[in-house]
């Protein structure tokens, strides 16, 4: 059996919680919908912000909404070295001890002291797709990509949850480096 998954390419972006929405946009402040992401009830805002490291900055990040408990930037290595921010390689939501930011809105301006991750490559596994082909929650996959420059990635987190539709998750310099963009789909070989 064939298991091919699509590939979405994740460009820097940033989940905010809503304490810091309102620091940097303003009280009672509600993040607005730009347009929908392939996770269900997960959308791309069409609010921005500036973000700061100690080589440079990014003047316009978006945001990704709904709000989340935690304030997270997920970057690229290439994007780490770019603003000087030694951004340690984690899965989504694993903060702890990483690195801190400035981050600049239009009504303030908030420095966190960690959040600031490259995000591990992953796929996320609707229950029923993970059944389907035996995957277990967090187990790691080897996936292969096609084309001119194709590749195997390894060390895939498989993330499974009733809430998420399959997608797999690089970042940009891991879609140049393999020659893929979004839509392009994915092997999942062992």
């Amino acid at each position: 059996m064939t298991k091919t998954v699509p590939v979405g390419v994740s460009a820097r972006h940033i989940h905010l919680s809503q304490a810091h929405v309102e620091a940097l946009f303003g009280a009672g402040y509600e993040l607005t919908e730009f347009k929908p992401l392939s996770q269900p009830g997960q959308f791309a805002a069409n609010e921005t912000v500036a973000v700061k490291g100690s080589k440079g900055a990014f003047p316009k990040v978006r945001i990704l909404g709904p709000a989340r408990k935690a304030t997270q930037l997920e970057i690229s290595r290439t994007d780490a070295f770019a603003i000087g921010v030694p951004a340690p390689v984690r899965e989504s939501g694993n903060i702890a001890g990483s690195a801190g930011i400035t981050i600049t809105g239009p009504a303030g301006e908030l420095t966190i002291e960690e959040g600031v991750i490259v995000a591990a490559r992953h796929i996320h596994f609707h229950t029923d797709d993970a059944a389907r082909w035996g995957i277990e929650d967090q187990q790691l996959l080897n996936v292969r990509v096609g084309g001119e420059r194709g590749l195997v990635f390894e060390n895939v987190i498989a993330r499974v949850s009733d809430s998420y539709a399959l997608d797999m998750h690089i970042d940009t310099d891991e879609a140049n480096a393999a020659g893929v963009k979004n839509g392009d789909t994915a092997e999942i070989v062992g």
